[in-house]
């Protein structure tokens, strides 16, 4: 087929025949799905093509909208969000040839503008804003100015603040307190860690997709040359990371900027996509081109009517009655928006009774009076409501951070569209009233008492199982694409005996292809590699086995990351929810320092109404019961949560929880370090890099912390090398700067049992028992010189697989436990608390020495 390149300056060429677009269209009529090659050829439907086309997709609109609660007596609801303009800065570093939002810091210089709106001119906006009953604050910004303009960093620096995004977050908060406004976030590409700290302040974020062409942005003239945050791929891990932090977005695709029919449909199946992995999607602008003078595109034409109308159209079609398409009402006359409503639009996003379109300017609102009755006339009664679209409103958690929930609630009716002539005012942000206290049941054992086979729970699932986890069929598609499920080449004689002497020789050195063929070995190759490691264990830390005695205090099991492998989180609401008040988590640990425990690890669900001061609360309310109980908490996971509810940095966050009485971290939440692997895993859980920022910053400030590898599901050999080189590159930092860094490395069996990937046909069951021995083995072998300590799982390997390990590598039987919840919930048939007889036993049994040590492998007293 060829492709049709309909803007002016991009070369034109004979697009579909008559006859293909009418046979899409009779597909599109009976119900069929289109692909991408048939949205390609709608996108050039004329004439009468093009009416039936905006028909077929008008019809599916007004069945979503019944769907959706939206339709009585015949009449759908058309929606829109009354708000404020708020351009916070006008400084980019991106450079987009059609754009007369930025300017330069001598251009503002100039016109006797600063870099930055003040607090004062922002505060200003969304008061006036909110007296007239707007109720969105859209904040609009460049994409990172400080990158581009000493300006910028100069600005932000005299104010105090460390980036661009530190200082929306700080807006954002000043606008719910005091004027009531829902703070929307427009600021460009951002991190998943930028994203989780703005997630507390502002309901609704947003980014436009606009193209996943790579042409324009790669090719010299093009409309996004110059421009690092265009990057498609870099766009579309924003809507990931969004969907995977459960943050209601707004995105869309910008039409007529030089792109062909086919990357036009190539982008509206890209938004599909994203938006059915994860939910995440609240809605997709479809906005037309529109040529403004002084940029390098002023000689373009506009975007036409009847593509415009087509593109809506096939946008409404591929994404579903679900979906809420919106279309701007100041990019085309007024009569105009007829045609977009008979297109399948159903929102109008923001439009303001007070600022001007700043990215538009020369493209002033329509007032609410005339836009109502064009839409009344299209037979639609047109409806108020909030940034965040009715779905995510009545949903609530995860979508609601707690803090702004409070803040939506107030402008809310049942059904998440707007109060009729509300006013908003400013609430409190903060934590919820309460701070903690105890949720559920809180015996730990009782909220596992309705166990399957094995340990693992049956019927008790969450209760929103059906649809937390994303969607299975795009999870198993990005296992098989990604080859996550494909093992390793056998291995060859030689190549083995090559790779041993190489092991041998520098066990710590070993090249990634010797130590993939070590990993993959099987027979007397995997019993020689076992007795290496069990000889470097035995030059390393002797033959002593080693324990320490503690408790585990899951402290909830309140979670929505929605971790794919997960049996231990629960919804608040849920039977088997529990969330431990102060108290009872320092009465458990006086209870385990009464019976000998020197360690407390304490590890919880992301539940997002923990105060903001949980973490700190929970160390010290140990610590103030039990002076010398030594604290070994929160996973990174944790940390990331903690520093988005407070504000801090990690540094920041690190020190003062050390303050609190920290003593050290465990190097859970790791998984796998490789983001393939992690977000088939995991769906919403943090970055491979920022697992590393954080357990790095650890060492950095102090605090040492342990290292973990959860393998045997969606993973295989190669990742599990790649895995342990990352820990390398950490561990040399710390010992190259004096510094504990890792204190062990803990290898963990994935229990496959009440799993959800397991349940849903993705993850294997578990590892193999030689996987287990290969992955103990080389962790010895490449860790040797950096981590002395290899830690095995008896809680995940019974007591004989925990004495095979003992005798391939392994010296440490981790601690008592006392109690264990997550791996017991998860279907583990061992247990979940050891006595100290019984761990010495299990070195006996193989005639090693048992001793006890301290948390940071120091002997006991």
């Amino acid at each position: 087929m060829t492709e049709s390149r309909t803007t002016a300056g991009a070369p034109s060429a004979t697009g579909p025949t008559p006859q293909q677009v009418r046979r899409a269209l009779a597909r599109v009529e009976r119900g069929a799905r289109v692909d991408v090659g048939e949205a390609t050829v709608l996108l050039a439907a004329t004439g009468d093509d093009l009416d039936r086309l905006t028909a077929a997709a008008a019809a599916v609109r007004d069945v979503g909208l019944v769907a959706a609660g939206r339709s009585t007596g015949g009449r759908g609801v058309v929606t829109y969000s009354p708000k404020v303009f708020i351009p916070v800065t006008k400084l980019c570093r991106d450079r987009c040839h059609y754009c007369t939002f930025v300017e330069s810091p001598g251009a503002l210089a100039r016109a006797g503008h600063a870099m930055f709106l003040s607090p004062d001119e922002i505060l200003d906006i969304a008061s006036q804003g909110a007296a007239l009953g707007c109720l969105e604050a859209l904040f609009t910004l460049g994409d990172r100015p400080e990158d581009r303009w000493p300006e910028a960093r100069a600005w932000l620096d005299e104010q105090g603040y460390d980036s661009t995004l530190a200082y929306v977050r700080a807006m954002a908060v000043r606008v719910l307190e005091e004027t009531g406004l829902l703070p929307h976030l427009n600021p460009g590409v951002m991190s998943w860690e930028e994203m989780n700290r703005l997630k507390p302040v502002s309901p609704s974020m947003g980014m436009m997709l606009e193209t996943t062409s790579r042409r324009l942005y790669e090719t010299r003239g093009e409309a996004h040359f110059g421009s690092p945050d265009k990057d498609p791929d870099v766009r579309l891990r924003v809507l990931e990371d969004a969907g995977r932090l459960s943050i209601p977005f707004t995105t869309g695709l910008l039409v007529g900027i030089g792109e062909t029919l086919a990357e036009r449909a190539e982008t509206i199946f890209a938004l599909r996509k994203v938006s059915t992995q994860f939910g995440a999607v609240q809605e997709v602008i479809v906005q037309n081109f529109r040529a403004k003078p002084d940029t390098a595109m002023r000689h373009s034409d506009d975007l036409g009517l009847d593509e415009y109308r087509a593109s809506i159209a096939v946008t409404r079609l591929v994404l579903g009655p679900k979906a809420r398409v919106q279309a701007p009402p100041n990019l085309v006359d007024l009569s105009e928006c007829r045609a977009l409503l008979g297109a399948g639009v159903d929102d109008w996003g923001g439009v303001s009774p007070l600022t001007p379109d700043h990215v538009n300017p020369e493209r002033p609102w329509p007032s609410i009076e005339r836009l109502r009755s064009i839409t009344a006339e299209c037979g639609f009664d047109l409806r108020a409501r909030l940034t965040v679209h009715p779905e995510y409103v009545r949903a609530g958690e995860p979508w609601l951070d707690p803090r702004v929930s409070a803040h939506v609630a107030a402008l809310a009716t049942d059904d998440g569209l707007a109060v009729p002539d509300v006013r908003p005012a400013g609430l409190p942000w903060q934590e919820p009233d309460g701070g903690f206290a105890s949720v559920g049941r809180t015996d730990l054992h009782e909220a596992v008492d309705r166990e399957g086979p094995g340990g693992g729970r049956t019927e008790d699932r969450r209760t929103d199982f059906a649809d937390v986890y994303g969607d299975w069929d795009q999870v198993k598609d990005a296992a098989a694409g990604t080859s996550l499920i494909d093992g390793a080449p056998s291995v060859l004689h030689a190549e083995g005996r090559e790779a041993l002497a190489a092991a041998e020789a520098d066990p710590g050195g070993l090249s990634d292809e010797h130590a993939l063929t070590l990993m993959t070995a099987e027979g007397p190759l995997l019993d020689q590699v076992c007795r290496l490691a069990d000889d470097l264990r035995r030059e390393a830390v002797g033959d002593e086995v080693t324990y320490v005695v503690n408790r585990n205090i899951n402290f909830t099991n309140v979670c929505y990351v929605g971790c794919r492998f997960c049996a231990f989180a629960q919804r608040r609401t849920d039977a088997d929810a529990f969330s431990l008040s102060l108290d009872e988590v320092a009465d458990r640990a006086e209870e385990a320092w009464e019976l000998g425990a020197t360690e407390v690890c304490m590890q919880g669900g992301i539940d997002p109404e923990l105060p903001a001061t949980a973490y700190f609360d929970l160390v010290s309310a140990v610590k103030q019961r039990v002076p010398d109980m030594h604290v070994h908490a929160f996973s990174p996971m944790e940390i990331v949560n903690g520093t988005a509810r407070t504000g801090l940095s990690v540094e920041d966050f690190l020190i003062k929880a050390r303050e609190a009485g920290l003593g050290s971290l465990p190097g859970t939440a790791a998984e796998i370090l490789d983001d393939d692997v992690r977000w088939v895993l995991t769906k919403g859980k943090l970055p491979a890099r920022t697992w590393i920022e954080i357990v790095s910053t650890a060492h950095r400030i102090g605090i040492p912390t342990t290292s973990t590898m959860m393998y045997g599901h969606v993973d295989n050999p190669r990742h599990w090398v790649g895995h342990l080189r990352v820990l390398s590159r950490i561990q040399d930092e710390s010992l190259a700067a004096g510094r504990t860094g890792f204190t062990e490395f803990v290898p963990l069996p994935f229990v496959h049992t009440s799993a959800p990937i397991y349940l849903a046909g993705v993850a294997r069951p578990g590892p193999t028992m030689r996987d287990n021995l290969a992955v103990h083995a080389l962790a010895r072998i490449l860790l040797h010189g950096r981590i002395a300590n290899i830690q095995t799982s008896w809680v995940k390997l019974g007591v004989d697989g925990t004495r095979a390990m003992l005798r391939c590598g392994a010296n440490d039987l981790g601690g008592t436990l006392m109690e264990e919840t997550i791996s017991r919930m998860a279907g583990s048939e061992h247990g979940s608390a050891k006595t100290v007889a019984e761990l010495v036993e299990i070195g006996a049994g193989i005639d090693r020495p048992v001793r006890e040590r301290t948390t940071t492998y120091g002997s006991h007293p």
